[in-house]
């Protein structure tokens, strides 16, 4: 009797565990639904949009922040130490400035991206960037046009 009541409480937790993710895609299978969208009523070459996030990003450095940092830190690093140790301090100063000056160029030119999530028909996921917001939210329906989602009319 007591083999039975534990094989039925296994066999309700699985049954529990199951439903628990019903419409929940399986790794590998293909989701058909997104955001409320069958994936199977939109065109072969359309998706639904599954999210939209932004993210900052450090910008691009030209060096002069190296450069600018290289010196500054090799100033400073001269004001101490003597005979060869000011040598060395001076190095390391200028090896240090030179990181930090670069490290702060691309933080002054850090910028803002948005990222487009589309799940495409065959259930593919694929991300956009763009410069600026995009004008679609979850649940969009797109096509893609000269790689970038557009909001599909039909």
């Amino acid at each position: 009797m007591k083999s039975l009541s534990i094989a039925l409480v296994v066999a309700s937790a699985a049954m529990l565990g199951t439903s628990a993710f019903a419409g929940e895609p399986v790794k590998g299978e293909t989701p058909k639904v997104v955001n409320g969208v069958k994936l199977s009523a939109v065109c072969d070459h359309c998706g639904v949009v599954s999210g939209v996030r932004s993210e900052t990003r450090k910008g691009k450095a030209s060096g002069v922040g190296a450069v600018g940092g290289a010196v500054v830190g090799g100033v400073i690093g001269n004001q101490f130490g003597g005979g060869s140790g000011k040598t060395a301090t001076t190095a390391i100063g200028a090896v240090g400035g030179g990181i930090a000056g670069h490290e702060i160029e691309k933080q002054m030119n850090k910028h803002t991206v948005w990222i487009t999530t589309v799940t495409l028909k065959n259930g593919s996921k694929h991300h956009y960037e763009s410069a600026s917001a995009p004008a679609l939210k979850a649940g969009d329906v797109v096509r893609i046009e000269n790689g970038h989602p557009v909001k599909h009319a039909g």
